[in-house]
């Protein structure tokens, strides 16, 4: 009788070599979280440490931000401006993210080159192109007769252009999602072509549009660059306040309870806006119809 071989010196390879490793889903996670942790949550909770602990625990810092009489008032327009910009953005943005959808592959590939085409450029040098656009006796003052420069119109013009790409985009991935055939079965009900859209289309995008509102809302709320080279200290934002009291006033506490006060009154903001959207969408698409009984059909 042969003698039995063993399967470790068959094969070469150690028993249990051919086993799979199974490890926890949430280590997949743990490299983002790290870096979270390290460049946004430690910086944060630094500047947010700073500012209750100036000198010993108080919240001071935070009660002089409502009683100077400048802060509530440039947070104000802070957030008015972002407002405005993200309106302005999806205005622009849906129309072009639409027709991105429904043109041939080719030219599909030709408008997202456009979209994408301002970031192959500094930030720096598209505000530096905005004020020579934009400055008196510049070319729109010359053709339209308008002076923007100095005002919150030219900031909201220059920032709109500049965050157009992250609306088309996430409009884009929304509705590339959408059946079009839905608009022809609605039409094939006696839908106009317009009631179709309103009632169907648009409900389907609005994933869509929540995302992109809330991704230029919050670029704008922090924007700087634009802000300082085409306002006005009349006209100026927190990021500008912001900057005012780290390098002139060297206020670092104040500056730390102003940033984390923009942040809570951010995300507050984006909380309202997740669930109106939400349900709008709810209300719009209505209750779950009643199961026929078999004796009704």
């Amino acid at each position: 009788m042969a003698p039995q071989v063993s399967t470790t010196r068959a094969t070469g390879k150690p028993k249990g070599a051919g086993r799979r490793i199974h490890l926890p889903a949430w280590w997949l996670v743990l490299p983002a979280v790290a870096l979270l942790g390290a460049f946004f949550a430690f910086p944060v909770g630094r500047i947010v440490g700073d500012s209750l602990f100036d000198g010993g625990f108080g919240l001071s810092h935070y009660t002089a931000l409502f009683s100077d009489g400048v802060t509530v008032r440039v947070l104000l327009r802070t957030i008015l401006v972002a407002l405005a910009v993200a309106t302005v953005t999806l205005l622009m943005a849906y129309p072009y993210a639409y027709l991105m959808t429904i043109v041939s592959p080719r030219a599909r590939a030709l408008l997202m080159v456009i979209v994408l085409l301002p970031f192959w450029t500094s930030l720096m040098a598209r505000g530096f192109a905005w004020v020579l656009l934009l400055q008196d006796n510049g070319p729109i003052d010359k053709l339209l007769g308008l002076r923007l420069m100095g005002t919150a119109w030219a900031v909201i013009v220059a920032m709109a252009q500049v965050l157009l790409a992250f609306m088309v985009l996430p409009l884009y991935s929304s509705m590339q999602t959408i059946d079009r055939r839905l608009l022809s079965a609605a039409a094939s009900l006696g839908a106009a072509r317009r009631s179709a859209f309103l009632r169907v289309y648009l409900p389907l995008s609005v994933p869509g549009i929540v995302a992109g509102f809330s991704l230029v809302f919050i670029l704008s709320v922090g924007f700087y660059v634009i802000p300082a080279l085409l306002g006005s200290s009349q006209q100026a934002v927190v990021a500008q306040l912001i900057q005012e009291r780290t390098s002139a006033l060297l206020d670092f506490a104040g500056a730390g309870a102003l940033g984390t006060l923009l942040l809570i009154v951010t995300l507050a903001l984006l909380v309202v806006v997740q669930l109106a959207a939400r349900r709008g969408l709810v209300g719009r698409r209505g209750p779950a119809p009643a199961t026929a009984p078999e004796g009704g059909r």
